[in-house]
């Protein structure tokens, strides 16, 4: 099927949430000259994209943005309108115990719900646990009684739905939402092939079918196995640290056994993903889920262990200077995001380790190049948002906690500090 075929069928799109995945799947529909109305609850994300321009790092996004609107294919507003199709690619953090927290799901169906009609597709991005996409029916399903859907009426219902995960890169997410595969699992044979349809508009990645439950297990899946081998490499860290053994050159002599490849160790795991995604298949099946609970508590302790390195500098430096108090020491952190060369905070590790420190007491310098303000939970009176060349000057710890590409390129001017915590092994 060619995409003037597909693009009369899907007259009109809408995005519900337009983040680091919602705002880019739009903006690539809207590049096949589909017309896509983006929904987001915040003002200044609609004005902003309204203007052509974005609110995320993510190279190659601010062009196709900028064409977009300019083009007439992309608009962003605060409430829904009728469409043919409705992605909802919105948050699912988990709550107090690790639990699933769907409230951002439900907001996006009670307000898509009003403007559905007969023939409408609705399709679930958002990573969920097992179930979501029945959920999301079911709430449909009650603020619309006067309409069908799959669980009632199968492939002839008047709403059809369907869950397709994202499987992106944060830094190449235009090219891989491209070039990826997807995974289409349907409420309904009918809603599967309708989805499929929709993402060839684009895709050229396969588009697999299977049913709305697998789909949403695999991208969980996905995950979990990532999570279980980043946790090895951490803790093969932790042990090398107190067995005194360089661990970066252990994983490379250990790399080179043909069957082998073990991951970079570093601060702990973040992301939206791979630091929550675990939690979901933990909280369904928390009985069977132990290699993968044990994992999660193994990367989620890995902050903590940089901290206890971080006060015995700390401690290390006033020995050396009984003359000054804690207040008088300076604390640098190198980075802020969850990973190298992006602006995404959520649910980051360095975060969370900058945090624990400015308890400390003493100063803290975070050096973040791709933000230029400070998130609200980090403004906080003993911390500062410097360069590089600031903290290099004036700190007197500095602990390397994302391994950005502008501090590679300054690795011989960090290994000259006298006190260095390098937890991503830039010195490697």
């Amino acid at each position: 099927m060619n995409n003037n075929t597909l693009n009369t069928q899907f007259k009109k799109i809408s995005m519900i949430g337009l983040g680091y995945i919602g705002l880019p799947t739009a903006t690539l529909f809207a590049s096949k000259k589909c017309h896509v109305l983006g929904i987001d609850v915040v003002p200044s994300v609609v004005d902003t994209i309204n203007q052509g321009k974005i609110h995320i790092v993510e190279p190659e996004l601010d062009i196709l943005v900028h064409q977009a609107v300019n083009n007439g294919y992309l608009k962003a507003a605060l409430t829904p309108e009728p469409a043919d199709v409705f992605l909802i690619a919105v948050p699912t953090p988990f709550k107090a115990g690790y639990k699933p927290d769907l409230i951002y799901i439900q907001s996006a169906a009670e307000s898509i719900a009003p403007v559905l009609t007969k023939g409408n597709l609705v399709i679930l991005e958002s990573t969920s646990p097992v179930g979501a996409t029945e959920q999301l029916e079911q709430w449909l399903a009650t603020a619309r009684s006067d309409l069908s859907f799959p669980s009632q009426a199968g492939e002839t219902a008047d709403i059809q739905i369907a869950y397709c995960p994202e499987r992106v890169l944060p830094g190449k997410v235009v090219q891989e939402l491209v070039d990826n595969d997807r995974i289409i699992g349907g409420l309904s044979n009918k809603a599967t092939q309708m989805a499929t349809e929709l993402y060839k508009i684009f895709v050229q990645g396969n588009c697999i079918a299977t049913n709305a439950r697998t789909a949403e297990m695999c991208k969980l899946t996905e995950n979990s196995f990532r999570d279980v081998n980043i946790a090895f490499a951490n803790e093969l860290s932790m042990i090398c640290d107190e067995l005194d053994i360089n661990v970066w050159e252990l994983i490379h002599l250990a790399n080179r056994h043909p069957r082998v490849n073990i991951l970079q160790p570093g601060a702990g795991v973040g992301g939206h993903c791979i630091a929550v995604d675990p939690w979901f298949i933990v909280d369904k099946t928390p009985d069977k889920a132990r290699l993968i609970r044990t994992a999660r508590e193994v990367n989620d302790f890995k902050p903590e262990w940089v901290l206890d390195k971080v006060k015995a500098a700390i401690f290390d430096a006033l020995k050396h200077d009984s003359n000054r108090s804690i207040s008088d020491i300076k604390v640098a952190c190198l980075g802020l995001a969850f990973k190298p060369d992006i602006d995404d905070l959520r649910e980051s590790p360095a975060v969370a380790i900058v945090q624990k420190i400015t308890q400390l007491g003493c100063q803290v310098l975070a050096v973040e190049p791709n933000i230029d303000v400070l998130p609200t939970k980090l403004t906080l009176k003993n911390l500062n948002l410097v360069t590089l060349e600031d903290v290099l000057k004036n700190a007197d710890v500095v602990c390397i906690l994302v391994k950005h590409g502008g501090f590679i390129q300054a690795v011989l001017d960090i290994q000259k500090h006298n006190s260095v915590i390098d937890a991503v092994g830039l010195f490697a």
